[in-house]
């Protein structure tokens, strides 16, 4: 059976989107090749076609996903109060909690990534640095930014650690009010 000429890219394309949903709900470590090959109606063994180790595709999955999760946390490049104020929001939401395949890659492979090689660390360190520099943009502090931006992460990962709905609750809305209180009341 002959394939298109796109067939290959549009597998690559399709596996490293499976890949982020999976991983980010189960974890990448967790995860095998022959699951996510699984997934998008392939085997295994056609999986080293596309990448050469799964590290290489973690390195993919996470150079997409690091785009989507600065976006989550601070919008497009020069990104307004009001709109970094929406993106915090929707950060620190109920559905961002209970939807890790679909949310910031941080509070999901933050612990992976930190074991991951240099390279994936470097490309999460460029993507935090953007959102780093859209929020000390706004807030007029680096080091407000950089507070702000560890307070959404732990938030989330708190969130996900408990048990009951209504901790999980107190903790994202505790946490969104505190930043709102902090560095949104007063306009600069």
């Amino acid at each position: 059976m002959r394939y298109s000429k796109t067939h290959k890219a549009e597998t690559r394309t399709k596996l490293i989107e499976t890949a982020r949903a999976i991983t980010k709900k189960g974890g990448f470590s967790s995860t095998g090749v022959d699951a996510l090959m699984s997934a998008i109606g392939m085997t295994g063994g056609a999986f080293y076609s596309h990448f050469p180790s799964k590290q290489a595709l973690f390195q993919a999955v996470i150079e997409d996903e690091i785009r989507n999760s600065s976006e989550m946390l601070a919008g497009e490049q020069n990104a307004s109060g009001e709109q970094l104020e929406q993106c915090l929001r929707n950060y620190l939401s109920t559905f961002h909690v209970l939807h890790p395949e679909e949310g910031c890659v941080l509070p999901s492979l933050g612990g992976e990534i930190a074991r991951a090689e240099p390279e994936v660390r470097g490309v999460v360190e460029k993507g935090l640095r953007q959102v780093q520099k859209a929020w000390a943009n706004r807030l007029d502090d680096p080091d407000a930014a950089w507070a702000v931006i560890a307070q959404c992460v732990g938030a989330l990962v708190l969130s996900r650690a408990v048990e009951t709905e209504r901790t999980r609750k107190e903790i994202i809305t505790s946490t969104r009010k505190a930043i709102q209180k902090s560095y949104f009341s007063q306009e600069k």
